[in-house]
């Protein structure tokens, strides 16, 4: 029998996390490990799942990325993927909320998964070194990260950041055998993002999806090998307009800022 492929995915417990998890719970041989602050949600997705490891861990705490790593050798003793999905977002204006808004955008956004995949990516490189399976890190970035808009800059900011890692990890990790895949959701309904000022008018419904949609592209950013994947698929249209036409990007974001709650991935 082959030996499980082993997948941990933060930000885990709602939202594309979760979905995420149902989706590669699928498929076959595939062992979980969910992340997240709320064990209580972990556990009652893993026992829906039939079965999963769960890790409740507040990813912005300095001991965490290590707890997470000793729980992986531990039990399973290899990591195959790793998904780097918790996140969250506070909108506001940079004069209203300053630079302590951008700092922990990017404490939670960036630096979280920078020192996650730091603690475990000796053991993504060993899990390469022997393993027949692709071995990858997907990192879910946002359509966000290419294209900014009004009360939203902390927030792109942090996803711009993680883009950028990941397209240089993506280089250094090659000769490891190691993938780098990175996801650009656009509008997703979650528990923390629920997109009501959008989904309400007929107008700007269609620009809403699914956490499924998200769920799928990470599964083809990480096994299926692709490079990355805007997510749905024509979100792409927004990043090229920013580069082939900023100044129209810019009159249309600024002219039509939208109100997106607060939210979290986690």
């Amino acid at each position: 029998m082959a030996d499980p492929y082993v997948v941990l995915i933060t930000g885990a417990s709602a939202g594309i996390g979760e979905a995420t998890a149902r989706r590669l719970a699928r498929e076959p041989n595939f062992r979980l490990i969910l992340v997240a602050r709320r064990e209580e949600k972990l556990r009652a997705l893993a026992d829906e799942l039939g079965g999963a490891g769960v890790v409740a861990a507040d990813l912005t705490d300095d001991e965490a990325p290590g707890r997470v790593r000793e729980v992986i050798e531990q039990e399973h003793g290899a990591l195959h993927m790793l998904v780097n999905n918790a996140g969250a977002a506070w909108r506001g204006t940079f004069a209203d909320t300053g630079w302590a808004n951008i700092e922990r955008h990017m404490k939670l956004n960036f630096e979280a998964p920078v020192r996650l995949t730091e603690a475990l990516l000796p053991v993504l490189r060993r899990t390469a070194e022997t393993s027949s399976e692709r071995v990858c890190i997907v990192n879910v970035a946002s359509t966000a990260g290419r294209v900014s808009r009004p009360k939203s800059g902390a927030y792109s900011c942090s996803k711009f950041a993680l883009a950028a890692w990941s397209d240089a990890l993506a280089g250094e990790e090659l000769a490891h055998r190691i993938h780098v895949g990175l996801v650009l959701p656009g509008f997703v309904k979650t528990e923390g993002f629920p997109a009501a000022e959008l989904t309400g008018k007929a107008l700007t419904r269609w620009l809403v999806s699914k956490p499924e949609v998200i769920a799928e592209a990470i599964m083809q950013a990480g096994p299926g090998g692709k490079a990355e994947r805007y997510a749905p698929r024509g979100y792409w249209l927004a990043a090229a307009a920013r580069i082939l036409a900023p100044a129209l990007v810019r009159r249309a974001t600024a002219g039509g800022a939208l109100t997106t709650k607060t939210g979290s991935a986690d």
